[in-house]
């Protein structure tokens, strides 16, 4: 991780990455936010994005939960990208994390696994050997990733989510909380339950 970052967003998620930075002892050297609702965040001023130079980023994270508006802005931007990785993620020497992708505490991620930009492995989750995530993809908090899963760009995988081994998972995808996938999931689709089923497709441009 770099020595100095700015972070995009004040949200709750925002505060989460703080929390990381601060226990990693780097130093934040702005929170910056589209339409700021308030003045600071964990005793840090947020600074609105329209009056922001961007040309005095040293590092950013884009500290937004949601999967599309964290593609939209890296979209925009031409900045340098940094990772944040809580010291208390258990993570093998044998991966790939890709920049701007943020680890929180207590997640576990295995030998073999690629982690695309701009990801979220949050709270506890577990991602085991081999799982390929492309960019902007969320493991959400406690979901289980078995080995050798492929998840396609935007997929969200829902909080205490489970998914079996081999499984491919497509692209801007929604897991639901606590479903349990069984077999592969198509591109667009939302799928919740224990066995998992395919309750509605999203819209490829939302």
């Amino acid at each position: 991780m770099e020595n100095n970052v700015t972070l995009y967003g004040a949200s709750g998620h925002g505060k989460v990455i703080i929390d990381i930075l601060n226990s990693c002892s780097i130093t934040i050297d702005a929170v910056i936010d589209d339409h700021p609702k308030i003045t600071s965040v964990l005793n840090l001023p947020i600074l609105n994005s329209e009056n922001f130079d961007f040309g005095r980023i040293k590092n950013m994270i884009i500290s937004i939960g949601n999967n599309r508006v964290r593609k939209d802005i890296s979209d925009k931007l031409n900045v340098n990208f940094c990772t944040a990785i809580h010291p208390l993620a258990i993570i093998s020497k044998e991966i790939t994390l890709g920049e701007g992708s943020v680890v929180m505490a207590g997640a576990i991620i295995n030998s073999g696994v690629v982690i695309g930009k701009h990801c979220i492995v949050n709270t506890g989750a577990i991602i085991e050997h081999d799982c390929h995530l492309n960019n902007f993809v969320h493991i959400s908090p406690r979901a289980t990733l078995a080995g050798n899963i492929t998840i396609g760009e935007g997929t969200q995988i829902g909080i205490g989510a489970t998914v079996i081994q081999g499984i491919k998972i497509g692209k801007w995808a929604m897991i639901g909380a606590g479903a349990v996938i069984i077999k592969d999931v198509p591109n667009f689709a939302v799928v919740v339950g224990n066995p998992g089923r395919i309750i509605k497709y999203n819209p490829e441009n939302e």
